[in-house]
């Protein structure tokens, strides 16, 4: 690039509004640091969990900077230096701290190409970057040259930003929009250490905590003595319902928890609702409600026919690959936190209302884990670690949670239940629609709220209170109500959220929170005006569709999928899903094909996706592909099981997920747009896939199945 800078635009008088998380962390040095030794190390605060983020962001930053990307090095998130982007959550990395730094380095390559000028005694104008390095294209010194790093001045970005350098067009990308290979993956590939569960700190000790029989239960008594007695066991702490062990190697751990759950005695109640009426349960229970949306026509449309239909899902696990880990140490009153939350200021935030510390106080520093999407352990097991360091005389305390207490006591997605109304009027139109939907609140993460949302906070001595989880608004993308809105041009609608006011089960966020039931409920009702109507579903929708970008998603994959030359076979069928993810990022349409024997199985899946600007194509179809399997799973096989006292899903055989046999093939068509801003990828496919697999099932079998998820058993219900 030959521009020294490239003027910010849209900029009004006085302090500027700043793009994406550099809004609230201004300064430039929070972001980057310019290293004698050649290397850009960045400081996201977004977390890598197997999303591939940090190569993205990566790329980001050598493209602004004009440097290779292997110059780049992502840091870890810690609270001792990363900016605070709160969590790494919805589809948001890229809007967030990709913005920012993209504008970070804009402005940062401006003051460098400006020191370097000054030392060179030329105008700016006269410089091009390669890789770093600053070169006099034009005038006497022509050939001149001197480098980033020779340049390198801490003080040159300690400053904050000022947002009056603008990104580079799209015209001059080279590194933005290329499928440059994932940063994290060889660690992964050759086994070298790179998870949290990897970690080994010098005298590390080993914990586990005896989780209660129940979620309401009470820990009666326990008698330590034998378990104490135990060679190898440092301690056995117990505060309340929270009891742990501390041992001197993992195993003996192991064997003292299960010493001490032998020697502990448990008072339960039926808390629990019956599982198998859990729908109508849900529509029974004191809510908060409110209207969401509601859009009236100034002359309301005569009604000829109105359609009904009710949809459900059932909580959902995480069901985390390797169990949630940690690792505390206390250093006097100071604690340090080793952690794969998604949210290292939220978590700290916690930690010091749980122990009445400053936030100051405690480091939480990332590392990896093995990939959630969502709430899962990985807070509650920092937090039970922290809790067990203090009875280690300084040294640092691993914890990891078993497959038990990662099935059990992680947070759920929360059940759904969801009524849809349509009004046809004469013609077959859709004149009215009217969704309603029942359901606990989506999110109760750390760090929002004025006590601790950590597990182990409930069972202490002095319990915290247990809330209630919330929705985020839906200015926010919503919880619940998340994709609740129909994308559709219907030219009446209204939708009601009722938020339960009683939480039997812990829930939180999921990945693609409410949106995954949302759309397989829109998309299977659609789909049902279709069949009713005896029109194809997909020229029902695009009748509906005005956004250019809408109708084409939905007709790449489509046409990718051979919808209009589709051979019927006998117990085979195909399907159709779309959504905009919130209604405001990623576009996305999944074309299911599914054969029904003894067992549903999706043989492909066919995805169009229009997520902006790209910034890198194998990142993006690696998510779309991956958020269209877990949905998958969740479709055909996850529950959540349990009786009245408590969750009986507490391993894969109560718990199955998809195995690699029953993957299905993914087609992943990209529709790049350059000049569009990006969003995120993750969470785009999750209700799609869901919806185009259902609808696929009635193709096949002409059985309609409205509850997840999909089994044979619904199947016979259905068609009885």
């Amino acid at each position: 690039m030959n521009l020294a800078s490239r003027p910010a635009s849209g900029q009004d008088s006085g302090a500027p509004r700043l793009p994406g998380s550099l809004q609230t962390n201004r300064r430039l040095s929070q972001w980057l640091r310019i290293g004698a030794d050649g290397v850009v190390e960045v400081f996201s605060g977004k977390i890598e969990m197997g999303q591939g983020i940090a190569t993205a962001l990566a790329q980001i930053v050598a493209e602004e900077l004009d440097v290779a990307l292997d110059r780049v090095r992502m840091v870890p998130a810690s609270t001792a230096h990363s900016p605070d982007e709160a969590v790494t959550s919805g589809s948001q990395s890229i809007q967030q701290s990709g913005s920012a730094l993209r504008y970070a380095c804009a402005e940062a390559r401006v003051i460098y190409v400006a020191a370097a000028a000054a030392r060179l005694g030329v105008a700016a104008e006269q410089l091009r970057v390669e890789d770093g390095a600053l070169i006099v294209v034009s005038g006497a010194a022509s050939g001149a040259r001197i480098s980033y790093w020779q340049l390198a001045d801490d003080d040159l970005l300690a400053r904050e930003a000022t947002g009056a350098a603008a990104p580079k067009p799209a015209a001059g990308l080279q590194v933005v929009g290329t499928a440059a290979p994932r940063l994290d993956i060889p660690d992964k590939v050759f086994g070298r250490p790179r998870f949290v569960h990897d970690l080994e700190l010098p005298g590390m000790l080993h914990a586990r905590v005896l989780r209660p029989a129940s979620p309401f239960a009470r820990l009666e008594t326990l008698d330590a003595a034998r378990t104490q007695a135990l060679p190898g066991v440092i301690d056995v702490v117990r505060d309340g319902n929270f009891a742990g062990v501390l041992a001197d190697r993992e195993e003996t751990a192991v064997k003292a928890l299960a010493r001490l759950a032998a020697d502990a005695r448990w008072s339960e109640a039926e808390t629990l609702p019956d599982a198998a009426a859990l729908k109508d349960w849900l529509k029974a229970q004191r809510a908060e409600t409110k209207v969401v949306d509601e859009r009236a026509p100034e002359v309301p449309a005569s009604v000829a026919k109105t359609l009904r239909a009710g949809y459900s899902r059932p909580y959902l696990a995480h069901a985390s690959l390797a169990p949630s880990c940690a690792l505390a140490q206390w250093t006097g009153d100071a604690l340090h936190v080793w952690t794969h939350s998604q949210g290292i200021y939220n978590l700290r935030a916690d930690l010091a209302l749980a122990f009445g510390l400053p936030p100051q106080r405690i480091t939480v520093e990332h590392a990896e884990g093995a990939g959630c999407y969502g709430h899962n352990g990985a807070d509650d097991v920092a937090f039970d670690a922290a809790l067990l360091a203090r009875a280690a005389n300084g040294r640092p305390v691993r914890l990891q949670w078993s497959r038990a207490d990662e099935l059990t006591w992680s947070p759920f997605g929360a059940a759904m239940a969801i009524e849809l109304q349509a009004d046809l009027d004469a013609t077959g139109a859709i004149v009215g629609w009217r969704h309603e939907l029942w359901s606990n609140g989506h999110t109760s993460r750390p760090g929002r709220a004025k006590t601790p949302a950590l597990l182990a906070a409930w069972h202490r001595e002095n319990p915290s209170e247990r809330l209630l989880a919330v929705n985020p608004p839906l200015a926010n993308g919503g919880g619940a109500d998340r994709n609740a809105v129909p994308p559709y041009e219907f030219a009446a609608r209204r939708v009601v959220n009722h938020r339960l006011l009683y939480m039997p089960l812990r829930t939180s966020a999921l990945r693609s929170l409410g949106a995954f039931a949302n759309v397989f409920a829109i998309e299977s009702f659609l789909d049902e005006i279709a069949a009713e109507q005896r029109e194809d579903t997909v020229k029902l929708r695009l009748r509906y569709l005005s956004d250019p970008r809408a109708k084409a998603v939905i007709e790449a994959a489509s046409a990718g999928a051979g919808w209009r030359g589709w051979q019927r076979r006998e117990g085979c069928g195909h399907g159709i899903g779309y959504a905009r993810y919130k209604n405001s990022g990623a576009y996305c349409a999944v074309v299911a094909e599914v054969e029904a024997g003894r067992e549903i199985r999706v043989r492909r899946l066919v995805i169009a996706v229009d997520v902006g600007r790209v910034v890198n194509p194998d990142g993006v179809a690696n998510q779309i592909e991956g958020g269209a399997v877990q949905a998958a799973s969740w479709t055909l096989k996850e529950a959540v099981r349990f009786d009245r006292t408590r969750v009986t899903s507490d391993a894969w055989e109560t718990y199955p997920i998809l195995r690699f046999s029953e993957v299905p093939a993914v087609e992943v068509e990209i529709l790049d747009r350059p000049e569009e801003a990006s969003s995120g990828a993750g969470e785009a496919a999750a209700g799609p896939t869901a919806a185009a697999i259902g609808n696929a099932v009635f193709d096949a079998l002409g059985v309609r199945v409205r509850d997840l998820p999909i089994t044979a058993e619904r199947i016979v219900a259905a068609a009885g």
